[in-house]
């Protein structure tokens, strides 16, 4: 994945940013109410989307031992006789990533060292971002210095709400460089933005600041991943993309637990940028319970 270094805040460029909502309603309501693929293609998708899960934890009651449980999932998420049916290689047969609270960390790097499993924390006072800056910041550097290599940050949505892009541009550059290697996830919270229009400038915001991910929502959040959203913020990773050569990815998460939901996801992302973002270099999931579906549907498909 090549890192997004990325720009000056331009006014201009945010205020251009615009999203019809009636449209993109109707398009979304397309990639919902799509044709049937065939039972190939379908397992093709469910392998797909099973490659790009952050397999996720964020309970009150997480313990160690959940999360060892949570990190062996991810290592082999299909039982062996329904990954030797797919053609799942054993090194193959992964999740994307795990993500989890900074205090468990320790536990998530010592089980997937050497892996190629992901370790994801959850940061900068999340999920409501309203922590001090500083602390919030402090939290992404402490994440990574705990060896997390990918952080999903919370910003403060009321920059959104109030049209204030430079706090919103400062803040991200700050858990940008508070980051460092890190690959930087910007959770936009698109839920609780009031338009779509605040989604589409909010991501060109992050994406300016040096997101690496735009990230629809906490999952704690009363709307979490929508297609609408989903769609606009494609449209301007798109849009970013033709101004810079920079490829950013997104993360949609939060009540994504249908084989079905994970299927639109795919299809929005790899309809409207290219087959890149079907792959988790630039594709993810953030869910919990989704891999279940996915394996009964994979069964289903194969007679498993």
């Amino acid at each position: 994945m090549i890192r997004n270094p990325g720009l000056p805040l331009d006014p201009g460029w945010i205020a251009g940013a615009r999203a019809d909502e009636r449209d993109v309603q109707a398009r979304t309501r397309r990639i919902s109410q799509r044709a049937p693929v065939s039972a190939d293609r379908e397992v093709t998708l469910c392998l797909q989307a099973l490659a790009c899960i952050d397999l996720t934890t964020l309970a009150g009651d997480d313990t160690p031992a959940r999360i060892r449980r949570l990190c062996a999932t991810a290592l082999s998420p299909l039982p062996g006789d329904l990954a030797g049916t797919v053609g799942l290689e054993p090194d193959a047969n992964r999740t994307a990533g795990v993500c989890v609270y900074h205090r468990f960390l320790g536990e998530a790097t010592r089980i997937l060292e050497g892996s190629a499993v992901r370790v994801c924390a959850v940061s900068a006072g999340f999920p409501h971002g309203l922590s001090p800056l500083e602390q919030r910041v402090g939290e992404v550097r402490a994440s990574v210095g705990a060896g997390a290599q990918e952080v999903d940050v919370a910003i403060m949505r009321a920059h959104a709400l109030t049209g204030d892009w430079s706090a919103l541009y400062d803040e991200i550059r700050a858990f940008r460089d508070a980051g460092g290697d890190a690959v930087l996830k910007v959770i936009l919270s698109t839920g609780e933005l009031g338009t779509l229009t605040n989604v589409a400038r909010a991501s060109r915001v992050a994406m300016m600041a040096g997101a690496d991910f735009l990230k629809t929502s906490t999952g704690m959040e009363k709307v979490n991943a929508t297609l609408p959203a989903g769609l606009v913020m494609a449209e301007e990773i798109r849009a970013y993309r033709d101004r810079t050569g920079v490829a950013i990815g997104l993360k949609p998460a939060g009540g994504i637990r249908s084989a079905d939901q994970a299927l639109d996801w795919l299809m929005l992302a790899g309809g409207l940028l290219g087959p890149e973002w079907t792959r988790p270099e630039l594709f993810r999931l953030g869910a919990s319970s989704l891999l279940g579906e996915l394996e009964a549907r994979l069964r289903l498909r194969t007679g498993t």
